[in-house]
């Protein structure tokens, strides 16, 4: 995993440019902290931050093809492609020659030999850049579940590029900017493809290919979600996705470097993990090494809510003693939570105050903690989204709403565990010149557009369909955002089994009853994997990634929000109302100000440090 840049200019010359292309690759420093790469040439200069993960020796970057002394093409790469070593088979087979043994290279002779069908071959998670010299043409990729993020900014004469919008603001010619419309995306939790929040941003889509040239920029999909009759029967699909997990995470547990795997103790991480463990065992490669976050006292003292009924304590413990691994719990007090400087490298590397509170923090803590005994790590990520394991997949009320089910179901003040709003402490009016509904009723009804449905899609099973589409393009993009930015931001990679797309899309077409076969929540994915977990765990209610529960945090937060109070230069204070915030801050803490607060203190601290202007 790395992070990478660059910049096309084709009025200017980039060759000596050095200085600039430097300033916008050391903002990924974190991203790739084993080596950094520079290349440049006259209309393209590429950087590049390396997180040694395959071939540590050989996969250095940006790297060149040549041919008689005469580069044919070049790239800046971040990802793993997983079915490598079968592409560069194919490849030899063809003429190819190798110098190295990474995934990298193999990228760049696989374009050389299909052109952009070569995006259609790739398995994996990756977002990269292609410069071909001959044709003076820029190639922007990104994988077909946008695991790897990836965003460009076109200007008058090309476009400047980054894994993170921070590479690219260090251009000298940018300003961060905010309008209305980026505010409002901000805040609600709709994540539309595509929307980099800053003025002029745009992220590379999923699945899509964006192609610059000097006629200006182009932009292609080589992948969407299909629908199709399902024809195998309930046993039948169980089996294939056994069998397609068993592939998967053979092939992600592929490294040079030492891997690992995160474990809540939930049915996704538990079957990652255990499937894991076997893989391992029979490569001769084992024990697995798995990691829990858990918070001081959490367990002990655990009070069920809305969303969590157990503590993931007891089942993680379970799995790890069932497959015989090496476990370690990581445990995170307040106090950690809230330092800040905890906090600001949570934000710096989210750029956007627009997580999680404590959530972020935790999960940012969590893979710090990894990282210093593991590169890789496998991740129970997007099986909710994929077999429909949140509960508002099952709650009527929100399956039926005229909204994102999310957001229906209260996701925002829900996940803190507190019932508020995140908008609770803005300004009235800028609420209404902002109109968080109408905005998240267009994204919505935009999302709903791209549906592909069947004839025999109807009732439920239509709705369904479309509830699945809606989290596998939208809500599983803010937590791979998320995973990303806070594991990126300490240089661990994490991989995603279950975003693998021939799972995703076997999946995505099998009808919704045999989703919900046994009257339970990802039915398909405990039968398929039962057979490796104890019953507690392949039993177990899901429960999201836990929040801390500790009274101290809800008493730091309205402490923080006091000071804000009390400073009229806080740059976040025009976006506030008084009323409100006056509430929130009068004695006594309560709840319901959680998500807000921890809203408004990110934004104040992100106005601050970044000097992003807002156009409202």
């Amino acid at each position: 995993m790395c992070g990478i840049t660059g910049w096309i200019s084709y009025d200017h010359d980039l060759s000596g440019q050095r200085a600039t292309l430097e300033a916008m690759t050391e903002t990924m420093a974190c991203r790739g902290p084993d080596a950094a790469g520079l290349w440049l040439d006259t209309h393209a200069a590429f950087g590049h931050r390396r997180l040694a993960v395959i071939d540590p020796d050989g996969g250095k970057q940006p790297m060149t093809v040549t041919h008689d002394g005469r580069t044919l093409l070049v790239t800046t790469y971040s990802g793993e492609v997983y079915n490598y070593r079968e592409l560069r088979a194919e490849l030899e087979q063809l003429g190819h020659t190798f110098r190295t043994h990474s995934d990298t290279e193999v990228v760049l002779h696989a374009y050389l030999q299909w052109g952009e069908a070569f995006a259609e071959r790739l398995n994996g998670m990756y977002a990269l850049a292609l410069w071909d010299p001959r044709s003076r043409q820029l190639l922007l990729l990104r994988d077909r579940m946008g695991i790897k993020p990836l965003y460009y900014h076109p200007t008058p004469d090309g476009v400047l590029f980054g894994s993170e919008p921070k590479a690219i603001l260090a251009h000298p010619s940018l300003r961060p900017t905010v309008d209305a419309e980026g505010l409002a995306e901000l805040i609600t939790f709709t994540k539309t493809p595509g929307h980099a929040v800053y003025q002029g941003m745009h992220e590379v889509r999923p699945g899509h290919l964006v192609r610059v040239g000097r006629g200006g920029v182009t932009v292609k999909r080589y992948w969407a979600l299909t629908a199709r009759e399902h024809t195998d029967d309930l046993g039948t699909t169980v089996v294939h996705i056994r069998t397609l997990l068993d592939d998967i995470v053979d092939r992600q547990l592929i490294a040079d470097v030492p891997l690992c795997t995160l474990l809540s103790g939930g049915l996704d991480s538990s079957a990652i993990t255990a499937l894991a463990a076997g893989a391992l065992a029979a490569q001769g490669r084992g024990p697995v090494r798995s990691f829990a976050v858990d918070f001081t006292g959490y367990t002990e003292n655990f009070r069920p809510d809305e969303l969590r009924g157990t503590p993931d304590g007891p089942y993680a413990h379970a799995l790890a003693e069932h497959v015989r691994a090496e476990h370690q719990d990581i445990v995170l007090d307040t106090a950690a939570l809230m330092d800040p400087g905890h906090r600001a490298a949570v934000l710096a590397a989210r750029d956007l105050p627009n997580g999680f509170g404590d959530g972020d923090t935790s999960l940012y803590l969590l893979f710090k903690a990894i990282r210093e005994q593991s590169t890789v790590a496998l991740s129970g990520e997007s099986a909710d989204e994929v077999f429909g394991g949140y509960r508002w997949f099952h709650d009527p009320e929100a399956v039926h709403a005229d909204t994102f089910p999310w957001i229906a179901a209260g996701l925002s003040g829900r996940f803190a565990g507190g019932g508020g709003t995140r908008e609770a402490l803005l300004d009235r009016g800028l609420l209404g010149k902002l109109d968080l509904p109408g905005y998240t009723a267009r994204r919505y009804r935009e999302a709903l557009a791209e549906v592909p449905r069947l004839d025999s899609d109807t009732g439920l099973q239509r709705r369904m369909r479309e509830i699945s589409y809606l989290h596998l393009t939208r809500f599983v993009q803010i937590l791979l955002d998320r995973k990303d930015r806070a594991s990126m931001a300490v240089g661990l990679e994490v991989r995603v089994p279950f975003c693998d797309h021939r799972l995703v899309d076997y999946v995505f077409n099998t009808p919704w009853s045999m989703k919900v076969f046994d009257g339970r929540e990802k039915s398909l994915l405990r039968a398929a994997t039962r057979d490796v977990l104890p019953d507690a765990v392949a039993d177990r209610v899901k429960s999201p990634y836990p929040s801390t529960q500790d009274p101290r945090y809800l008493e730091a937060l309205h402490d923080e929000l006091k000071e804000l109070a009390a400073d009229r230069a806080a740059p976040v204070r025009p976006l506030l109302d008084s009323g409100a915030l006056a509430q929130a801050t009068a004695d006594g803490a309560t709840p319901g100000i959680r998500p807000g607060a921890e809203l408004v203190l990110g934004m104040n601290a992100w106005l601050r440090t970044t000097g992003t202007t807002l156009e409202l």
